[in-house]
């Protein structure tokens, strides 16, 4: 069983192995443990350099790979694109270049174009994390989903789980379908057709548009938000208002109750309440939503102290 990662970069699900999950996994056991105590610091990367390149806004990622960061002694440069000389024609190379002449380590990187990390990881000498690319990948949300799953149930292969929602758009429904596959679980997607991507069907999941029959097939429910930025000027182009939407593809008390069984609820943030899930199931007891960000911390630990080991063995 090895304990080192196949990779030198997290830049997708795709290149990691079932093995490389695991190893994540297990490193984010270790962590939790350290979460849960009084002290919530180790000094296991007091010697990494990490920056944090946010071309794109984020609340919910950024702060839990700071604290991540943070929790590991890790010291941190954070980069706002607001405030860069990317706004005055300076290329991603050039300035991560200026960055890394810092001496930084290792680049944590959210960018609105799919691809970024993947370029960025050919051109610079530093570890790349992929904190989302455009609606291509966002490979740790796909983790800790994949590690909630886990721990709620003690397993994920075999498990069947429900994606419910913009599939078009979500980095994180791709990064999941190909963790969840990776794991042995069983996929099936749920929304508009128009939310569908193309030839969905060769991910290798299920697909249907009836929502309370999806719900009493699966196991985990994860309803993904509606990504109206990333849609026309009005926000529904795909759809013919929200209204419509929450009543076919929404998940309200009265839906959940229907289901007839007690199913896992899970979302990766931020909830748009009342579209495409109520208040009602996002605060039950069958949600483990806010479990999604404890556990987020940890499995990002995980990431980080995994390609820092990289770090060291090249340096030697």
């Amino acid at each position: 069983m090895s304990d080192q990662l196949s990779t030198d970069h997290l830049l997708g699900i795709r290149e990691l192995t079932a093995e490389d999950i695991e190893l994540i996994f297990r490193t984010a056991d270790g962590f939790k443990e350290v979460l849960a105590r009084p002290i919530k610091k180790v000094p296991s990367l007091r010697d990494i350099t990490i920056a944090n390149l946010f071309f794109e806004n984020s609340t919910r990622t950024r702060i839990s790979f700071e604290l991540a960061e943070k929790r590991l002694s890790a010291d941190i440069i954070n980069f706002s694109s607001s405030s860069s000389s990317t706004k005055k024609g300076e290329t991603l190379v050039d300035t991560v270049n200026n960055i890394l002449a810092m001496k930084v380590d290792m680049v944590v990187m959210r960018h609105p174009d799919p691809g970024a990390a993947v370029f960025l990881s050919r051109h610079v000498d530093a570890r790349i994390v992929n904190a989302g690319d455009g609606t291509h990948a966002h490979p740790t949300q796909a983790l800790l989903d994949a590690y909630s799953i886990r721990e709620k149930l003690g397993r994920v292969k075999g498990v069947r789980v429900l994606i419910v929602g913009d599939i078009l758009h979500s980095r994180v429904a791709l990064s999941n379908i190909q963790c969840l596959n990776k794991l042995g679980a069983e996929v099936m997607l749920c929304g508009p057709t128009t939310l569908m991507p193309r030839h969905v069907e060769s991910l290798g999941v299920k697909v249907t548009h009836d929502l309370d029959k999806a719900l009493k097939w699966c196991d985990v429910a994860n309803m993904l938000r509606i990504q109206l930025e990333r849609q026309g000027s009005d926000g529904i182009a795909n759809f013919p208002s929200l209204r419509e939407y929450a009543m076919l593809f929404g998940l309200d008390g009265e839906r959940y109750r229907r289901i007839g069984k007690d199913i896992v609820i899970m979302h990766p943030g931020p909830i748009n309440r009342g579209v495409e899930i109520t208040s009602e199931v996002a605060d039950s007891g069958a949600s483990i939503i806010l479990d999604q960000v404890e556990n987020g911390v940890a499995v990002r630990m995980a990431v980080l102290y995994l390609l820092a080991g990289k770090i060291s063995r090249a340096a030697r």
